[in-house]
């Protein structure tokens, strides 16, 4: 069983900050607090252990999922963000990404220990993949980025440089999905250890991702638009809304929070939201 875990941030977790923002400043932080409660959501192992050019089997026997794959796992206990539906992992903690002029949700940040993964999912075209494309303009705009074969396919090595004058290293993966492509950016122990214990939880909670592309007219590339995190417990309560007529006129078919269209291009930091999960994940302020 695993839940997202709170905590206070270490000092073995300030490089991997400093590494996130130096990928990509956008950060809202985001803590969630461990529960007693029995209704905990597990995390099957999703991530395949072999490498290779290709990832094969996506939406049948490998995830990322999208919410009309037959065999997508059942997503009613993840965390919802509007795009895609995070699982809990025990021990892992989030952090959301806003937009600073907007408040717009943009991404999210998983971490654990010495590793972070970092989600945004894109629109694609209906007829062909996206990732190549992107991962030959990572190759083409950075002279030191390596094209290697991993788990989920061909991925990008791309080192960084801190603030502070030292090098760390990131993995970037990309996996197709229908009309979407999502990217994660591993860090830390996740990016330079494949064998390790934090690289195979990130790499499995990359692969239970449940993506929600949504009706929106989005050009490819545009970032799918995001919604507030709503817990389990929160979305129940909004379908009861809705059974009991509460919520008429609105239009149901929208994820709350949910905007329309394409997300502006402004996309800095705002810290607006702490997520807490008390018993049932109640909490969200």
């Amino acid at each position: 069983m695993g839940l997202f875990g709170f905590g206070r941030k270490k000092k073995k977790q300030q490089d991997d900050e400093r590494l996130a923002e130096a990928v990509d400043s956008r950060i809202e932080d985001v803590a969630v607090e461990d529960s007693e409660d029995d209704e905990q959501t597990e995390v099957l192992e999703g991530a395949r252990t072999e490498v290779g050019v290709d990832y094969e089997g996506r939406g049948e026997t490998v995830g990322p999922w999208d919410v009309d794959d037959a065999n997508a796992p059942d997503y009613d206990e993840y965390l919802s963000l509007g795009a895609y539906y995070l699982p809990f992992v025990q021990g892992i903690q989030l952090r959301i990404k806003a937009n600073n002029a907007t408040h717009e949700i943009v991404g999210a940040t998983m971490t654990i220990g010495n590793s972070s993964l970092e989600v945004e999912a894109f629109a694609a075209p209906k007829t062909m993949g996206l990732w190549d494309d992107v991962r030959e303009d990572l190759l083409a705009s950075n002279p030191e980025a390596e094209a290697v074969d991993g788990i989920f396919g061909t991925e990008v090595k791309l080192p960084v440089k801190l603030p502070n004058g030292k090098t760390a290293h990131t993995r970037i993966v990309g996996v197709d999905g229908p009309r979407w492509m999502l990217r994660g950016i591993f860090s830390g122990k996740a990016a330079s250890d494949p064998d390790g214990t934090e690289t195979k939880i990130l790499n499995d909670a990359f692969a239970q991702i449940v993506v929600e592309r949504g009706d929106e007219p989005l050009s490819p590339r545009d970032p799918i638009p995001m919604a507030r995190p709503l817990t389990p417990n929160e979305r129940r309560a909004l379908a009861a809304q809705e059974e009991d007529g509460d919520l008429a006129g609105d239009d149901h078919s929208k994820i709350p929070g949910r905007p329309d269209g394409p997300l502006s291009t402004d996309q800095q930091v705002e810290q607006q939201t702490t997520l807490r999960r008390g018993p049932m994940f109640s909490e969200v302020r």
